[in-house]
């Protein structure tokens, strides 16, 4: 008959194991929900004309790079504690070079949007 001891170590295991596979399943969605934030804010950037063409061309093929990294590292069907702080690390450098591009006084000048 396990003892009450036991019974708390089972449910203490038991409730860091959920805890850790849902903070897993949580740093997933973060990573998808950044990416889609940034390019949205690339996206609104050139609208308002305070990120030029040339810019938001580099910024999103900054994009298409994380994106490849991501599933490179997912190749073996899951990312580890490892490759989410690579991850976060491309996306917080990512997102300096937004807010620098976004903020350097550059502005597109009665160019109209073509293209990428």
């Amino acid at each position: 008959m396990p003892t009450t001891l036991t019974r708390s170590l089972a449910l203490a295991t038991l409730a860091a194991s959920a805890i850790l596979a849902s903070a897993a399943g949580a740093s997933a969605h973060s990573i998808e929900q950044r990416s889609i934030e940034q390019r949205l804010s690339i996206e609104q950037g050139r609208q308002s004309g305070s990120i030029t063409w040339l810019e938001g061309r580099r910024l999103r093929a900054e994009q298409q790079k994380i994106i490849r990294v991501e599933q490179a590292l997912k190749s073996d069907g899951r990312l580890s504690a490892k490759d989410r702080r690579v991850l976060k690390t491309l996306q917080d450098q990512a997102e300096a070079r937004i807010v620098a591009e976004q903020t350097d006084n550059r502005r597109r000048r009665f160019l109209p949007r073509i293209g990428n």
